[in-house]
This record gives structure tokens, C-alpha cells and sequence, in this order.
């Protein structure tokens, strides 16, 4: 499990992390899919403390007994302080992946939520799902990419859980990470249509491209998630 980290120690080691590189502004796909993954999260925390409340009520005390367990793996001792936006933004800083993995990872994470209905994205599960989601994308569509201890560090897990969400994930997705173009292009659809709900009529960077054009920040300071 990972060390408990203060609020304000966190936010401190995080206030120690080097500027976005100038004139390399955060990809589009990133602001949209942090809103798109926010409004998910907020709903199914609502409905997890709805359901405590039902087993409270009912003298059961507080159990996730009508919530899938699927997603256990994922799930934290509390939710971290890191914003959505902010964690996938280090993601695509420290990482190199291209804009594309991040749609990718977001397939994937559907595509758990269609096979496993009765679970639930929260606030604990949903940074390990991102950055595991993200890596496997990355090492599926980028021509080059960082090994699983790096992404642990620069998620905030260790090594030895991050290789072990891995294979959560692959087992939860029945090994489907192969996205077509056209899969891909619908995804890309839909966050450009919660763009424009939201007052931005702007395309997503869209190909399934390689990442070698860009240079990746200096070495990512220590975070924890719990």
C-alpha cells in the first residue's frame, strides 16, 4: 500500500515540479477528457454514498454489497488531492505519450465500464485506472515509450502495484486494446460534442501517431496518491 501523504506536503512536492516546457500548450483532449471523467466521478460518488446511506438505514452499517468489486485493485485508501486535469497533465508532461494514448486510455476505461456495469468510477479508483489505462495505450500506439517503473513514478504508485494494475486491466478489457481508426474517430466525436456543450467548437488532435517530436521535462518529482 502506498505512504500516506499529507494534503499539504503533497501539494507542496507537487509546487516543486518543473514549469510545462513554454510554448507547448496542453493538448485539448486533455481539458475535455478531465471535465468528461469529473462529471462520471462526481455522479458515482453520489451514488456511493447514496447506497451507504440505504445500508445505514437498514442497520447494515456502510458496505460496497450493491457495487461491483471489480475495480478493487484501483482503489485507494482515499482520493488523492491531485486534481484530474492536473495528474493527466503530468501524465503527457513527464511522459512523452502522444495526445491519441490519452483517448485510447479513455476507450479502455469504457469499455471496463460496459463489461462490468456495476462498477463504478470514483474518486478512489479513478487516477490508477488513468495511468495504468494510459501507459498500456501508450506501449499499444507510440513508437517509443517509457517502462512501467517510470509511469509508477510518475503516477505516484510503486512499481510492484503499478505492474499489477497492468494485468488487472488486461484481464478486465479480456486483452481487447486493439482500437480500430474508426473506434477511435467515434470516441474523438463524442469529446468534441462535450466540447461544444460546453462552449468550444474546437477539433482534438487526432492521429494515432508516433510521440518523437517531443522532448520530456525533467525527471518527475515523487508524488503519492493515498
Amino acid at each position: 500500500m502506498l505512504a500516506a501523504a499529507s494534503e499539504d506536503s503533497h501539494h507542496s512536492r507537487l509546487g516543486n515540479l518543473p514549469e510545462q516546457a513554454e510554448g507547448e500548450p496542453v493538448p485539448r483532449v486533455l481539458t475535455i477528457l478531465a471535465l468528461v471523467l469529473e462529471k462520471l466521478v462526481a455522479r458515482d460518488d453520489r451514488l456511493v454514498v447514496s447506497l451507504s446511506q440505504q445500508e445505514v438505514e437498514a442497520n447494515r452499517g456502510v458496505s460496497w454489497g450493491k457495487v461491483g468489486q471489480r475495480l478493487n485493485p484501483f482503489h485507494g485508501v482515499r482520493a488523492p488531492s491531485i486534481s484530474i486535469g492536473k495528474y493527466l497533465e503530468r501524465i503527457y508532461k513527464y511522459t512523452n505519450c502522444s495526445p491519441s494514448c490519452f483517448v485510447v486510455g479513455f476507450v479502455y476505461i469504457d469499455r471496463i465500464l460496459h463489461r462490468h456495469p456495476d462498477s463504478l468510477l470514483v474518486s478512489l479508483n479513478v487516477h490508477r485506472l488513468l495511468v495504468t489505462s494510459v501507459m498500456v495505450a501508450s506501449k499499444m500506439f507510440d513508437d517509443v515509450h517509457y517502462n512501467n517503473a517510470f509511469y509508477a513514478r510518475v503516477g505516484g504508485v510503486s512499481n510492484v502495484e503499478l505492474n499489477k494494475l497492468e494485468l488487472e486491466l488486461l484481464f478486465l478489457l479480456d486483452f481487447g486494446v486493439a482500437v480500430s481508426s474508426r473506434i477511435f474517430e467515434t470516441y474523438c466525436l463524442h469529446l468534441e460534442k462535450e466540447m461544444q456543450l460546453n462552449g468550444v467548437a474546437e477539433k482534438l488532435e487526432r492521429p494515432l501517431n508516433t510521440n518523437g517530436s517531443r522532448k520530456r521535462s525533467k525527471y518527475p518529482w515523487k508524488i503519492d496518491l493515498d
